[in-house]
């Protein structure tokens, strides 16, 4: 008889202290022991995965759109300057790097939400773009602009979401589910074709309207020498970041099981 509590382990499928073993979908034990989570053998790493990377999408989604609604309504304007058309707050709500890294995470979130393992060398430059770009974004709002934020309720939150929330869920999805094996030298330089365009885009436009969507890149405020300190700077650190991820796809646990 057994003591009450016991588990008979089928033969062939090990059982751990908890009663699950890491398994694969055929419910053979894992052979790779550096697996950071247990599944039960109903349950797949990548189910697992997908509801992450769709919770990340909901919620990416959610901010960006209120944060349109809010610009759209105009609750972020500036008392003392006249109101904008409708058209030229879409414009420029579309022109800020957050938003655009924002858009990258939804759009990479959503394609792995339908598929975890998800793979293709057009997706891989956005999905290092959307992980360089968003957490640029977290790394710049928390040290240059939120010490100088005063924002409360739904704007304190929807600031929050974009600059804060989004960009430690995209990490550590990453850093849990990968997908791995995505990241090479050459997609770290495609990666920056994005930023470089954004910056020549926000140098031409601000010079024809004289806006600029951040204040360290104002021309009209901050001399040409400091703005291109930034600028080599933001390049820089997106390089480095961008690095950083290409070592954790190299030397992170294999790819994503089955």
């Amino acid at each position: 008889m057994r003591a009450p509590g016991d588990m008979e382990s089928r033969p062939g499928i090990p059982l751990s202290a908890s009663g699950f073993e890491k398994c694969d979908r055929t419910g053979r034990a894992a052979d790779d022991p550096t697996q950071l989570l247990a599944y039960p053998p109903s349950v797949s790493k990548q189910a697992v995965a997908r509801v992450c990377f769709g919770a990340t999408f909901v919620i990416a989604a959610f901010s960006v759109g209120l944060q349109f609604v809010q610009d759209w309504l105009g609750v972020w304007d500036d008392p003392d300057v006249p109101g904008q058309s409708h058209a030229v707050r879409v414009w420029r709500f579309f022109s800020y790097f957050t938003t655009q890294a924002n858009l990258l995470v939804i759009a990479t979130s959503l394609s792995l939400t339908v598929r975890a393992d998800r793979d293709g060398s057009g997706w891989r430059v956005a999905r290092l773009d959307a992980l360089a770009g968003i957490t640029i974004t977290g790394l710049v709002h928390w040290f240059l602009l939120h010490p100088l934020d005063d924002f409360h309720g739904w704007l304190w939150a929807s600031d929050t979401l974009v600059h804060i929330i989004v960009p430690v869920l995209v990490v550590l999805g990453w850093l849990v589910f990968g997908p791995r094996r995505r990241i090479s030298l050459r997609v770290v330089l495609a990666g920056l074709i994005w930023p470089v365009i954004w910056l020549i885009y926000t140098f031409v436009v601000g010079r024809i309207t004289g806006w600029y969507p951040y204040f360290f890149l104002d021309l009209g405020q901050t001399s040409p020498a400091v703005v291109a300190l930034y600028c080599v700077a933001i390049l820089i650190l997106l390089l480095v970041v961008s690095c950083l991820f290409w070592m954790g796809d190299r030397w992170l646990p294999g790819r994503m099981p089955r």
